[in-house]
């Protein structure tokens, strides 16, 4: 399958510790099938830190690493309960981290029409499953997210 990642700079090797924390699904490195997406967010990139846009391609075998039973991988196929409790730990600058051992996690992004959701819930003005409920009417966009070098070894650059 065809993966994007979209930057203010070409991605020549992977490497974690360029990897923002506080994200969705953690600190890692985050690609997504719709190349779109992946344009906006080289855009969007770019005019915040300055540089070109640019959407790297990629090559991910998710057949053999959902093979390869040493890795850890976490599927969230909509936003759920379990899926906003996952991110909101993620994000959240008081949990320690990393919040989850897993190798790969794919699934919806939350994004900044979401983030409201998320204050509500955090601020008591609303209860999970109403969190839950509101996230069903929302757009949803996909992200991949890798985790480790050992995920790291399915992609290959295009």
């Amino acid at each position: 399958m065809k993966l994007y990642h979209g930057s203010n700079t070409e991605i020549k090797a992977i490497d974690f510790a360029k990897c923002k924390p506080y994200k969705d699904f953690g600190q890692g490195f985050y690609l997504t099938e719709i190349e779109e997406q992946a344009t906006q967010m080289a855009r969007r990139t770019a005019s915040i830190y300055g540089g070109e846009a640019i959407v790297t391609h990629f090559e991910f075998d998710e057949a053999a690493a959902l093979k390869d039973t040493s890795l850890s991988i976490k599927r969230f196929d909509e936003p759920n309960e379990e899926w906003a409790l996952f991110v909101m730990t993620n994000r959240s600058r008081e949990q320690q981290h990393p919040a989850h051992e897993y190798d790969i996690v794919i699934g919806p992004v939350a994004d900044d029409t979401i983030a409201t959701l998320f204050r509500n819930f955090e601020d008591g003005i609303i209860d999970l499953p109403m969190l839950a409920n509101g996230l069903k009417y929302r757009k949803i966009s996909s992200q991949y997210f890798f985790h480790t070098p050992q995920a790291v070894a399915y992609l290959k650059k295009l």
